[in-house]
């Protein structure tokens, strides 16, 4: 998929709350989205921000369109390995440019077509971080109970990781094609 996710509802129709309130988004143990600071203009340019239990498999929702999923991170390493690995690979994910990624944008070639931006995060406590600075986005993969895989870009690295992170935080997410 070639963007973030912008939907509000899984592919059944189920309606994902959408949580604007930083002690609410704290306390979570289920799905949820934002936009970025809470604002409708940056959440058409940069897609929402969801919290793992958004991708959660045990729950048998999928938040993606039929026929589509969100990348485990198996999956995400195959694109990785694909891309000549994780020094370089980010840079093949990024968008060029300077309009949604804070200089120095290195080694942002886009060559994957994947158009990755700095789309930032939502943290445990509700706040806002790192807007244009890094991209994440989850995968379905559920490493414990407190932690799910996740996929992250930076602006200042060609490189692309995947890492653990806090199912309370709000990432982005891109969807596979079956």
């Amino acid at each position: 998929m070639g963007e973030n996710l912008k939907v509000s509802k899984y592919n059944d129709g189920t309606v994902i709350p959408n949580v604007t309130d930083n002690t609410e988004w704290s306390n979570l143990k289920t799905g949820a989205w934002c936009h970025y600071n809470n604002s409708d203009s940056l959440g058409k340019i940069y897609g929402k921000l969801y919290n793992w239990f958004t991708v959660n498999p045990v729950l048998n929702k999928n938040i993606c369109p039929s026929g589509w999923h969100v990348p485990k991170d198996s999956e995400w390493k195959t694109l990785i390995d694909y891309l000549g690995g994780e020094s370089i690979a980010g840079g093949k994910l990024k968008e060029i440019g300077l309009l949604k990624w804070d200089s120095p944008n290195i080694g942002a070639t886009n060559s994957s077509l994947f158009s990755g931006i700095g789309s930032g995060m939502r943290d445990y406590d509700g706040k806002y971080h790192h807007l244009n600075i890094y991209a994440s986005y989850w995968s379905s993969s559920d490493y414990n109970q407190y932690n799910g895989a996740s996929f992250h870009l930076n602006h200042n690295t060609e490189s692309a990781s995947i890492d653990d992170f806090g199912k309370d935080i709000g990432y982005s997410i891109r969807c596979l094609k079956d």
